[in-house]
């Protein structure tokens, strides 16, 4: 597995704010998929409608530590727990301005580039939804 970090700037300085939109089911639902439901440690995340091609996932929540991140591993890890993947929010000590650090895994170079793409797509819903 390849470590794949990045790193997106963010037009705020609101730990609280970012905090909401990554640590729990209904701020995740706002721009990293179609429907989140949070039971018992797991997320499960719903991309597409009802009416159309969708997609279901599901991850356990392993860490989280209030303001500061959230580590999560999709159950089709569960035999590799090292391929988790993380959103962080980081502060700049030079400006206080924060982005966010996301850290995922992927099993070649394609999809590598694949899992870049979507997390590209994701932050750019995210800034539409929040103004981050």
């Amino acid at each position: 597995m390849q470590k794949l970090t990045l790193e997106y700037p963010l037009s705020t300085r609101s730990t609280r704010l970012v905090w909401d939109m990554i640590s729990n089911a209904a701020g995740l639902q706002k721009w990293l998929a179609d429907k989140v439901v949070e039971a018992n440690d797991c997320m499960t995340f719903t991309w597409g409608h009802p009416w159309t091609e969708r997609d279901t996932k599901t991850s356990r929540i392993l860490e989280k530590e209030k303001m500061n991140y959230i580590r999560l591993l999709w159950d089709y890890h569960e035999d590799t727990p090292e391929a988790y993947w993380e959103i962080r929010i980081s502060e700049s000590d030079l400006t206080g301005m924060l982005s966010l650090l996301i850290t995922d895994f992927a099993a070649d170079d394609d999809e590598e580039a694949d899992l870049r793409g979507i997390w590209d797509d994701n932050f750019e819903r995210l800034h539409r939804v929040s103004g981050f």
